[in-house]
């Protein structure tokens, strides 16, 4: 069972001391945005997988080995906050992770999450999406992911958590007050310094 932190304020010395963050969770839950916020916060260089990683323009699927070599490398790094919750890379990513933050809102919340990224973004490349990928209209696959990840995903990443980092400190936030709450608790901490 991952090593669960109790809440945002036991979270907050972990956080301010971590050099490298995981961000996971569904889609249209709001990881990429909170990964933004809290790299800017923690002078932490922000990797987007799906930027980086996963697709190339004309959303062309990177291959799977030259994905994993591209990871592996940019996990090695010193310091990071990274989003995304693709399974086949947490041997990469995990063990060399400080805190994961799981963004675990409702399916509802990223149902909305997702309708509004598309309806403000549609045909337009996102700042977290490869270059020559414009945001488009989810396909069925897509929404039943969605719809499924707590189901069929969500025990995944906790089997992989305790297979390749067990002791390693999880904060989980299940709403958007918890993200502004996480975001404020840092701003308020770096303007007291």
């Amino acid at each position: 069972m991952p090593r669960y932190v109790s809440g945002i304020e036991q979270a907050l010395p972990i956080l301010r001391r971590a050099n490298r963050v995981l961000v996971i969770g569904c889609s249209g839950g709001g990881k990429s945005t909170l990964s933004r916020k809290l790299s800017g916060r923690l002078d932490l260089p922000y990797v987007s997988m799906d930027r980086e990683f996963y697709w190339l323009p004309g959303w062309i699927k990177r291959p799977k080995g030259e994905e994993r070599a591209m990871i592996a490398a940019r996990v090695a790094e010193d310091r990071w906050i990274m989003d995304g919750s693709g399974a086949s890379t947490f041997d990469l990513r995990l063990p060399r992770t400080d805190l994961v933050i799981w963004v675990r809102v409702p399916r509802r919340i990223c149902f909305w999450g997702l309708a509004y990224r598309v309806a403000s973004s549609f045909g337009r490349v996102r700042p977290d999406m490869a270059p020559g990928c414009p945001e488009q209209l989810p396909d069925r696959e897509f929404l039943s992911y969605i719809w499924n990840f707590e189901r069929r995903v969500s025990p995944v990443i906790v089997k992989a958590i305790d297979r390749y980092s067990a002791e390693m400190p999880v904060l989980t936030l299940r709403s958007r007050r918890d993200m502004r709450a996480l975001v404020e608790n840092l701003r308020e901490a770096v303007n007291v310094k």
